[in-house]
């Protein structure tokens, strides 16, 4: 079965970190970019970070910068998120993409919608 598992939500008090994991199964993601998006609750859905599937290039959007980092264990078929000081304002439903068509990291986090695997998505609360 082919399909993105993402893990590593939960409840974190403002300045702590998580690490979310997004995990293939049924397909290897070498070559393919995969990006992470996140919704909160009334807003439309957001690129966070994404990682290009060939040159390992990697995007962040302005809010994040400097806490999130993004990367790729190809030995274990996942791509990890490390989220580090988070804010109230982090709090969404986050989800992994996978996609073969984007050939920069930047166009794939413009594009909240398109991709050809989407996981189910895991809550982050940031809250005191």
């Amino acid at each position: 079965q082919v399909q993105l598992v993402e893990s590593g939500g939960g409840l974190v008090q403002p300045g702590g970190s998580l690490r979310l994991s997004c995990t293939a199964s049924g397909f290897t993601l070498n070559y393919y970019a995969i990006g992470w998006f996140r919704q909160a609750p009334g807003k439309e859905r957001e690129g966070v970070s994404c990682i290009s599937g060939s040159d390992g290039g990697t995007y962040y959007t302005d809010s994040v910068k400097g806490r999130f980092t993004i990367s790729r264990d190809s030995a274990k078929n996942t791509v990890y998120l490390q989220m580090n000081s988070l804010k109230p304002e982090d709090t969404a439903v986050y989800y992994c993409a996978a996609d073969l068509f984007f050939t920069t990291p930047q166009a794939q986090c413009a594009s909240p919608l398109i991709g050809d695997y989407w996981g189910k998505g895991t809550l982050v609360t940031v809250s005191s």
